[in-house]
C-alpha cells in the first residue's frame, strides 16, 4: 500500500513538472483548453492545467524573411521574365496567425505571386526595371492589409532578382554598350573642344602680350627719340645763348662761316650751294687775315 502511494507521489510530481511552461523571450504560446482558444503567454513562467489545457501553438515574435523562388510575370508589352520576391514580416497576433489562416507562409508566397503579376502587368519592360522601388512599395501595401486579418505586419517587400528573357538580355548588353561608346565619344569630344578653346585662349593671350610689347618698345623708342632731340635742341640753345653771351667779334663770325663753306665743299657732297653774296669771299678771306694780324706776337 505504501509504495503505491509512494509511486502516486512521484506521478503527480512529474506531471506538475512537466505542466510547468516558461516562455523564452520574443515567443508566445496560444494555449487551448478542451478543444477551444483559452489564452496567449507571453514571455515568462507558467502553468498547465493537466489534460485540460494544451499548447495549441508556439510563434515567434521576432521579424522574419521568406525567400520565395522566382515566379513567372508578363509585363504590358508581352515580354515574359522571371522575378523572385523577399518578404520581411513580423507576427503581431499570436492568436490570428493560429487561427486566421491553415498555412499562413503559403498564403503569403501565393499571395505576393498573385500581386506581383497584377502590378507587372500594367507595367512595360523598361519601365519594370527601373521601378523597383514603386513596385516594393506597391506589394507591401497589398500584403500588409491582406495578412491583417492573420496577424502577420509585413515590414518590407523586396524584389532580390529580375530575369529577363535571354535574346532581350542581349539586346539590353548591345544598347548598354552602345550607349557606352556613345558617352566615352562624347567625353573624347568635348575634351578635344576643351583642349582647341585652351589652345586659342592660349595664342590669343600671347599675341595680345606680344602685342602690347611691341607697342611699348616703339613707344619707349619714341620717348628716347624725342628725349635725344629734346637734349640736340637743349644743347644748340645752350650753345647759342652762350654764343650770345660772348659776344664775338665779326671776324670770328666770318672765320666760322668760312669754316663752315669749307666743310661743305670738302668734295664728299655731290652738290653745292653757292650763296647769293659771293662777291662777299674776297672780303671775308680779308676780315681773316686782318684777324689773324691782330692777334698778338709772342714776346722774344
Amino acid at each position: 500500500m505504501g509504495y503505491i502511494l509512494l509511486f502516486l507521489i512521484i506521478v503527480v510530481i512529474i506531471i506538475f513538472i512537466t505542466n510547468i511552461k516558461v516562455v523564452p523571450q520574443a515567443h508566445s504560446y496560444v494555449i487551448e483548453r478542451l478543444g477551444a482558444y483559452n489564452s496567449t503567454w507571453l514571455t515568462g513562467l507558467h502553468f498547465k492545467i493537466p489534460f485540460i489545457d494544451k499548447v495549441a501553438k508556439k510563434v515567434s515574435l521576432k521579424e522574419q524573411v521568406i525567400d520565395f523562388p522566382p515566379q513567372p510575370v508578363i509585363t504590358k508589352d508581352n515580354v515574359t521574365m522571371q522575378i523572385d520576391t523577399v518578404v520581411y514580416f513580423q507576427i503581431t497576433d499570436p492568436k490570428l496567425y493560429a487561427y486566421g489562416v491553415e498555412r499562413p507562409i503559403s498564403a503569403i508566397e501565393n499571395l505576393s505571386a498573385t500581386t506581383l503579376r497584377n502590378i507587372i502587368g500594367e507595367l512595360e519592360l523598361d519601365h519594370t526595371l527601373t521601378s523597383r522601388d514603386v513596385i516594393n512599395t506597391k506589394i507591401r501595401t497589398i500584403l500588409d492589409e491582406a495578412t491583417d486579418a492573420w496577424g502577420i505586419k509585413v515590414n518590407r517587400v523586396e524584389l532580390k532578382n529580375i530575369i529577363p528573357p535571354k535574346e532581350i538580355q542581349e539586346s539590353m548588353e548591345k544598347q548598354m554598350k552602345a550607349e557606352r561608346e556613345r558617352r566615352a565619344q562624347i567625353l573624347t569630344a568635348e575634351g578635344e573642344k576643351s583642349s582647341a578653346i585652351l589652345i586659342a585662349e592660349g595664342e590669343k593671350e600671347s599675341a595680345i602680350l606680344r602685342a602690347e610689347a611691341k607697342k611699348e618698345s616703339k613707344i619707349r623708342e619714341a620717348q628716347g627719340e624725342a628725349q635725344a632731340i629734346l637734349l640736340v635742341q637743349q644743347a644748340y640753345a645752350d650753345s647759342i645763348k652762350l654764343l650770345n653771351e660772348a659776344n664775338p667779334r665779326d671776324g670770328v663770325i666770318a672765320l666760322k662761316s668760312l669754316d663752315a663753306f669749307a666743310k661743305a665743299a670738302d668734295g664728299k657732297a655731290t652738290k653745292l650751294i653757292i650763296p647769293s653774296n659771293i662777291q662777299s669771299i674776297a672780303g671775308l678771306v680779308a676780315s681773316v687775315k686782318e684777324l689773324v694780324a691782330d692777334e698778338p706776337k709772342p714776346a722774344e
